[in-house]
C-alpha cells in the first residue's frame, strides 16, 4: 500500500506539471470565496448600520398620535385632528405602570438665528423626559428642570448640526439664539445621535420646553394642546401592556364610547424597528446565498478538469494498479488534488474578498464588516466543495480495469 505522503507528493507533482490549467480550475473558487466574503461583507456592515439607527431611536419606544379627520367622506391620516394634551402625557405617566416615562411633543420648523448665522431646523418643544425616552445623553451643559416647564422658560438644547451650524468652533452654552424672533439661552448641547433609520437626520434639531412651545412659539387650538407624546416602557415584555393599558385610558379620558373609533393612534417603534433589522439580517443571508452559487460554479469546473485528468492519465493509473497500487490510493490521490486546488483557490479568496471589501468601503463609501466567521465559513466550504466535486473523478479512476488502462492510447 502506497502511503499518504507519496501519494500527497504524487498529486502535487500532477498539478505543477498543468500549471495554467490548475490555475484556471482554481479562479472559479478564487472569485466563489472573495464574493461570499465580499457580500458577507456588505450585509454585515448594512445590518449593523441599521441597529446603530434603531438603537439611536431609544428603546422600547411607543410614540401617540392624534386622531384623523373625515372631510366630504374621505378619511385623512394621522395627526390630521389634535386631540392629546400634556394633561393626556400626565395622566399616561401617573396611572399605567407598564410605563417608565413619557414626553409630550409640539414640534414644528422655524429659523434659528446667532449673530450673522441663521439655520432653519425642526424646534421640539418637549420635557425634561424626552432625554431619558430617547436615551439622548447631553455632551455638554444642562438639561430643563420642572421649574424651566412650569414658567415656559426661554432656554433651548441644540443637537450638534445646529450647533455646528450655529457656533462653528465657538463653545455655544450660555449663548443668546433667537427662534422665530424670540431670545432662548442655550444650556444644553445634545450629543451626536446620527441619522435615523429613515435617513433623517437627528441632531438637527433644537429642544425646548413644551409649555415656551405652545405659549410662545407655535401656539395651540386649544389649551395643552401636544402632536404626540412619546413613552418608554419599562421593559420590551412589558410594550404590549403598555399599550393596553394607554388605549383603555386615553379612551376614558377621550370619553369615547364602546363602538366608537380611537381619536388617536398607538404605534410601536420599537416592533417597527426591530422588523427593519430583522430584514437587514435576511438581506445579509440572501447575499452570502447568492455568492455562494459561484462556489458551486468553481466546483462544477474542478469536477470537469478533474474528470480530464482521469482521461488524461488512464495509463498513468494503469501502472500505479499493476504494481499493487490499491483503488484506495487512487481515488486519494484524486480527493487530494481536487481538495489542494480548492483549498488553494480558496485562500487566494480570502485576499480577494478582504480587499475587496476594503475598497468598497473605500471608494463607495458602504459600510463593510470582515467577520472571521465569515472567513471560515467560505473557506470551508470552498474545502467541501473540493471533495464534493472530486470525489466522481476519483471514484471513477479507482473503478479502472489495469490492463484496460496500460492498452489506453
Amino acid at each position: 500500500m502506497i502511503s499518504i505522503p507519496n501519494t500527497l507528493k504524487i498529486s502535487f507533482r500532477a498539478l505543477r506539471v498543468n500549471k495554467m490549467r490548475s490555475s484556471l480550475t482554481m479562479l472559479g473558487i478564487i472569485i466563489g470565496v472573495g464574493a461570499v466574503i465580499a457580500m458577507l461583507a456588505i450585509g454585515t456592515g448594512a445590518s449593523e448600520q441599521v441597529s446603530k439607527q434603531i438603537a439611536s431611536m431609544g428603546s422600547n419606544l411607543i410614540v401617540i398620535l392624534p386622531g384623523s379627520t373625515t372631510s366630504g367622506g374621505i378619511r385623512m391620516g394621522a395627526g390630521t385632528t389634535p386631540t392629546l394634551t400634556s394633561h393626556d402625557a400626565d395622566a399616561i405617566e401617573k396611572e399605567c405602570p407598564a410605563v417608565a416615562e413619557v414626553a409630550p411633543v409640539l414640534n414644528g420648523v422655524a429659523q434659528v438665528v446667532y449673530g450673522s448665522q441663521n439655520w432653519s431646523t425642526g424646534v421640539v418643544g418637549t420635557t425634561p423626559e424626552m432625554l431619558s425616552v430617547r436615551d439622548w445623553p447631553l455632551q455638554s451643559g444642562r438639561n430643563f428642570t420642572d421649574q424651566d416647564i412650569r414658567s415656559a422658560a426661554k432656554f433651548c438644547l441644540l443637537g450638534k448640526t445646529v450647533a455646528d451650524n450655529l457656533f462653528g468652533e465657538l463653545d455655544p452654552v450660555g449663548q443668546i439664539i433667537r427662534i422665530k424672533n424670540a431670545p432662548f439661552t442655550v444650556i444644553g448641547i445634545l450629543a451626536s445621535k446620527g441619522q435615523s433609520p429613515t435617513g433623517h437626520d437627528q441632531d438637527d434639531t433644537v429642544y425646548i420646553p413644551v409649555t415656551t412651545a405652545q405659549k410662545k412659539i407655535f401656539g395651540t387650538s386649544f389649551p395643552g394642546m401636544v402632536r404626540s407624546i412619546m413613552i418608554k416602557a419599562r421593559g420590551p415584555e412589558y410594550l404590549e401592556e403598555a399599550e393596553a393599558q394607554i388605549k383603555e385610558l386615553l379612551r376614558q379620558r377621550h370619553r369615547i364610547g364602546p363602538r366608537q373609533d380611537n381619536d388617536f393612534t398607538i404605534r410601536n417603534l420599537t416592533q417597527m424597528m426591530q422588523a427593519a433589522e430583522q430584514s437587514a439580517k435576511v438581506m445579509t443571508l440572501l447575499l452570502g446565498a447568492i455568492a455562494s452559487v459561484s462556489l458551486l460554479v468553481g466546483g462544477i469546473g474542478i469536477m470537469n478538469i478533474m474528470l480530464v485528468s482521469v482521461t488524461e492519465r488512464t495509463r498513468e493509473i494503469g501502472i500505479r494498479l499493476a504494481v499493487g497500487a490499491k483503488s484506495w490510493d487512487i481515488r486519494l490521490q484524486f480527493i487530494i488534488e481536487a481538495l489542494t486546488l480548492s483549498l488553494i483557490g480558496g485562500l487566494a479568496g480570502i485576499i480577494l474578498g478582504v480587499s475587496g471589501s476594503g475598497l468598497l468601503s473605500h471608494f463607495a463609501g458602504w459600510k463593510t464588516i470582515v467577520s472571521p466567521l465569515s472567513i471560515l465559513l467560505a473557506f470551508g466550504f470552498s474545502g467541501l466543495v473540493g471533495i464534493f466535486f472530486g470525489f466522481y473523478p476519483a471514484y471513477k479512476a479507482s473503478l479502472l480495469n489495469p490492463i484496460d488502462a496500460l492498452r489506453y492510447e
